[in-house]
C-alpha cells in the first residue's frame, strides 16, 4: 500500500478522538498496528509498545480524565504523518498528573504526532500543556 492520503489520515484520526470522547478505551485503540508505539511525554511509565500496553493507558486515562471536546487550531501534513495542536477540554475526576482533579473542568493545549503505515495509526507521540494542568488543577477553588 502506498502513502495514507490525508482524507485516510484523519478519517482514522477522528475515529481515535472519537473513541477518547466517548470513554471508550478498546474504541481507542481499534486503528492502530499491533506494534504501535504510544507515546506521551513524560508520562512515568515512558511510551508503550504494542496495543495491551496502549490499551492499558488508555483504561486508566478513561478513570482519570473524561475530554469533553478537542478544538483543532492547527494541522500539519507529511507524507504517512499527520501533526495537529488542539485545545482539549475536559474534567479530572480523581487526579490527573498526579494532582487531585476533584471534578474540575480544566483546558490545555495538546500536540498529537500521528504516524501511519498499512492503513493504521503506528505511532502517536502527545505533548502536554502540563504547566497549565498544573496550574489549574492547584489553584485554590473560586468561592460561590
Amino acid at each position: 500500500m502506498g502513502s495514507a492520503t490525508p482524507e485516510e489520515m484523519e478519517a482514522l484520526i477522528r475515529q481515535h478522538m472519537a473513541a477518547e470522547e466517548r470513554g471508550d478505551p478498546e474504541g481507542s485503540v481499534a486503528m492502530y498496528t499491533d506494534d504501535i508505539e504510544h507515546d506521551v511525554v513524560g508520562d512515568p511509565g515512558g511510551p508503550k509498545h504494542g496495543i495491551p500496553a496502549a490499551l492499558e493507558f488508555y483504561r486508566r486515562l478513561c478513570k482519570e480524565f473524561r475530554a469533553e471536546k478537542e478544538e483543532r487550531t492547527h494541522t500539519y501534513y507529511a507524507e504517512d504523518a499527520v501533526t495537529i495542536e488542539n485545545v482539549m477540554t475536559g474534567t479530572v475526576p480523581t487526579a490527573f498528573m498526579g494532582l487531585p482533579g476533584n471534578g474540575r473542568r480544566i483546558s490545555f493545549r495538546i500536540l498529537h504526532v500521528f504516524e501511519f503505515r498499512a492503513g493504521r495509526i503506528s505511532r502517536e507521540n502527545v505533548w502536554l500543556d502540563g504547566a497549565s494542568i498544573v496550574a489549574q488543577l492547584t489553584e485554590p477553588a473560586r468561592a460561590g
